[in-house]
């Protein structure tokens, strides 16, 4: 048996060459994609198990019941939800921004903790005392203790620095320094606390565990109890927001399906050489061709009442249209009451057939004959009050519109 048997021999051609391109694409993207979970990834991100990623130290403070949680919003929607529980961790964040530098202002004026590494971890801090380093080390500097902070007894810690502190502010404490030059950096801004590092390094996969380098982390932390912690992702490139899930490999495909489409339907129309003539119109069938199949219809779907319901609703709209009181709800013997009011000369069995056919409407082992005759009798009680309202028909006798009503029914 042939694969795709029923489809014509060039779609199946066609469908074969398009899947065939398609898992080759998929296999080359594979291979070729560079991983980003690689040691040679800078990035300290919690997402990333290689050397320079953070993912360690984040699982680390989950299993110690520390409340953490990535933040991959803009950092201005923390800003807004800010208090003095509030512990943000900016490791390595890379932004300008000026709203991503009044978000972390906003955080600290509140009372919130902030730990940020790196250069452009110290250009959003109030301040902006970073500075590039003097000296620039290739390999880990152990870290001088310096002062009688509580941090800075953390104990034997190792970074490699990428960034310097600008020295000379009496309310910038320098914890721990390398080579001379400042590498933690503790102050306080508004209500809130600023633990500033000059790389990342400490809390890295490949170098948190060495000596007392996570010392230093969760000494710069603070205490766990009473405090909600956030580890910023949204500054290491991609910022989430309600309008980012509209984008991704969906509006990818968007952008590019859409045009492929609109030119398959160019393509299409364009083949047409000649003018294309119109469908003949289908030969409409006599009306009693169509009284003939409407009335096997309902016969063969057994729906006697539902003609009879048509009949009757019809019959309430019309009748309450000449009594004044269109668009009212009202039953049989309310509609009856209504109509004796308006048409005084109205036939004797009025009340009587409507409420026979309210019945058989909503019932379901009506019979065909009795449906007809229903039917019938609310045509005949319509005439009866159309005729009455036209002039000279209100000196129409009782007795004349019984008899009709009986021949008809006849």
């Amino acid at each position: 048996m042939r694969f795709l048997s029923s489809l014509d021999a060039k779609d199946r051609k066609l469908l074969l060459w398009c899947l065939g391109i398609g898992l080759t694409l998929a296999v080359l993207t594979g291979f070729l994609l560079p991983s980003a979970n690689d040691n040679d990834n800078p990035l300290p991100s919690t997402y990333l198990s290689g050397r320079h990623g953070a993912r360690a130290a984040y699982e680390t403070l989950l299993r110690s019941n520390y409340p953490i949680e990535r933040w991959e919003r803009p950092l201005s929607e923390l800003a807004e939800t800010a208090g003095p529980e509030t512990v943000v961790i900016l490791a390595q964040p890379f932004t300008r921004e000026g709203s991503d530098i009044k978000a972390v202002r906003t955080i600290l004026e509140r009372g919130g903790r902030v730990l940020s590494t790196g250069f452009w971890g110290g250009f959003i801090l109030p301040g902006e005392a970073s500075e590039t380093p003097k000296e620039f080390n290739f390999s880990a500097c152990k870290l001088e203790p310096e002062g009688l902070n509580a941090l800075a007894g953390s104990g034997e810690v190792w970074m490699v620095p990428q960034a310097s502190w600008q020295v000379g502010n009496p309310a910038h404490r320098v914890d721990y320094s390398c080579a001379g030059q400042p590498a933690v950096v503790e102050y306080d801004w508004g209500k809130g606390h600023v633990v500033w590092w000059a790389n990342s390094t400490p809390l890295e996969n490949g170098s948190l565990a060495r000596a007392q380098d996570l010392d230093l982390f969760l000494n710069s932390l603070g205490p766990r109890e009473g405090h909600r912690f956030y580890w910023d992702e949204s500054l290491h490139g991609e910022v989430r927001s309600n309008w980012s899930y509209a984008s991704g490999p969906s509006l990818t495909l968007l952008q590019i399906g859409l045009p492929v489409l609109g030119l398959l339907v160019l393509l299409s129309f364009s083949r047409r050489s000649g003018p294309v003539r119109e469908l003949p119109a289908p030969a409409r069938a006599t009306p009693v061709e169509f009284l003939q199949a409407l009335g096997s219809l309902y016969s063969n779907a057994g729906a006697a009442s539902a003609a009879v319901a048509i009949a009757w609703e019809r019959f309430r709209r019309q009748s309450l249209r000449l009594c004044g009181l269109r668009g009212q709800q009202m039953s049989a013997s309310e509609l009856a009451a209504a109509i004796r009011r308006r048409f005084p000369q109205a036939d004797d069995s009025l009340e009587a057939d409507l409420e026979a056919c309210q019945d058989a409407a909503w019932g379901e082992s009506t019979l065909p004959r009795e449906a007809l005759k229903l039917i019938q009798k609310l045509h005949g009680h319509l005439e009866s009050l159309t005729a009455a309202i036209k002039p000279g028909g209100q000196g129409m006798r009782s007795e004349e519109l019984h008899f009709k009503q009986k021949e008809r029914a006849s």
